[in-house]
């Protein structure tokens, strides 16, 4: 597997930190909204990263496949 990309969508992030919280290299919270950290847009493939998106409230963060572009995560 090769990179994946991840996104958080801004106008539905709740801002309850759990990204930040599991995996804070990845992610960070800014105010009441979280986003990507410098540098994490583009990381190694890690099932964290699927673990995260499936673990928010707000379904606000997308893990896409970066060279194929397939939507990963969230799981359905």
């Amino acid at each position: 597997m090769g990179a994946w990309h991840i996104e958080v969508d801004g106008d539905v992030c709740v801002g309850s930190g759990m990204c930040a919280a599991l995996a804070p290299e990845r992610f960070v919270l800014e105010g009441a909204a979280a986003s990507v950290a410098p540098g994490a847009a583009d990381p190694d493939a890690d099932e964290v990263l699927l673990d995260v998106a499936d673990s928010c409230p707000a379904s606000a963060i997308t893990v896409t496949d970066g060279g194929s572009g397939k939507v990963l995560g969230p799981r359905p």
